[in-house]
């Protein structure tokens, strides 16, 4: 058997995963402000849902990766506000991820653990929410960078109310621990769920990679905001544009122009067919080096047929996959990796003539 593109360490145990729709959506986001170069019909991002997934583990712990945008959004931040103020962005929520859980009889107080992918508004959500005893896990440098919060540090981005009376825990990468290129942590150490040190996006990125089955192994890798768009990391030199896209698409979501005219597209864009259609913009507070690194070793992961790639703000799972209270474990049975993969190209229907 040929060595995987993305090991993993081996292991006997999984977690649950079950994908929630937080109800946040994002519009009229320039796209120019996460990713160039320009595309023609793509001014703005798509309009973009923010995911949040549960994750629980055989000793009963759960933990939640991101919370999406609070729904008492104003009440974050100054720094928070004024930048949203100068982007205009459209910011629709309708609850928080907290009530969402009540709906399936999970109280706050079984939450073990709130992930935070990185600090920005829109994965941040509310955990003054969730009671002390919910601890708040972050990335390497966030103590140093954000602590304290707002208002006994005027100029934070973090809210000290979201941090009061908790456990701040920053985890730690040194172990030596890996998946695939990346420095990881086994969070439970039975290997069903580990922390991806992913940086470049924001101070203190993480990522997250689940082991959803053994026997085969399968994973689902929660990449937050590691790129914004399918384009931003598909294709790859590890996977191109498949011939025949008809038999990935559901044909009623998706009906297909054919490969040519993409390719034709990429061509025009990056001079090859084993670059993405887009690269990270080079936004305040972030490492452009880091960033194209993080989407590199990503892309291994990502050309993994036994690995789920899903990022933060992916809508192509709206209306195709399970969402919560529904477990999402199973995706490989149901094809879900390949039914997203290129769903992206959507996007593209102006700039390939068909719109």
């Amino acid at each position: 058997m040929a060595n995987p593109l993305f090991p993993v360490p081996k292991g006997t145990e999984t977690v649950n995963v079950r994908i929630i729709d937080t109800t946040t959506r994002l519009g009229k986001l320039p796209l120019d402000f996460l990713m160039e170069p320009a595309m023609k019909g793509m001014q703005c991002m798509p309009d973009m849902p923010s995911w949040s997934f549960l994750i629980e583990h055989a000793s009963g712990q759960k933990l939640l990766y991101d919370l999406g945008v609070p729904k008492a959004w104003r009440s974050l931040s100054p720094f928070i506000l004024q930048i949203l103020e100068g982007l205009a962005t459209e910011i629709s929520v309708e609850n928080d991820v907290i009530d969402i859980l009540k709906q399936d009889k999970i109280k706050a107080d079984q939450i073990s653990g709130i992930i935070w992918s990185h600090w920005h508004f829109d994965h941040v959500g509310d955990p003054s929410l969730f009671p002390p005893s919910t601890d708040l896990i972050v990335g390497p440098g966030f103590k140093d960078t954000f602590c304290p919060g707002y208002p006994a540090s005027p100029d934070s981005p973090i809210r000290e109310c979201d941090l009061a009376g908790r456990n701040l825990r920053e985890i730690d990468f040194s172990e030596g621990t890996k998946t695939g290129r990346f420095p990881a942590f086994d969070f439970f150490g039975d290997g069903s769920f580990y922390l991806v040190d992913t940086p470049g996006h924001a101070v203190g990125h993480l990522g997250a990679l689940a082991r959803t089955t053994t026997n085969p192994d399968t994973f689902i890798f929660m990449g937050g905001d590691l790129c914004h768009h399918g384009g931003g990391i598909r294709p790859s030199k590890h996977m191109s544009i498949p011939s025949d896209l008809s038999a990935t698409m559901p044909a009623a979501l998706f009906p297909c122009p054919g490969a040519e005219k993409y390719e034709k597209l990429l061509l025009e864009r990056s001079g090859g067919l084993d670059r993405p259609f887009f690269h990270p913009a080079p936004m305040v507070g972030t490492d452009f080096a880091e960033t194209v690194k993080t989407i590199e070793k990503a892309q291994e992961a990502d050309a993994e047929n036994n690995i789920w790639f899903v990022s933060a703000h992916d809508p192509s799972l709206l209306g195709l996959v399970n969402l919560f209270p529904l477990k999402a474990n199973d995706w490989k049975e149901r094809k879900w990796r390949e039914q997203t993969l290129w769903a992206f190209l959507r996007d593209f229907d102006e700039a390939i003539g068909v719109k």
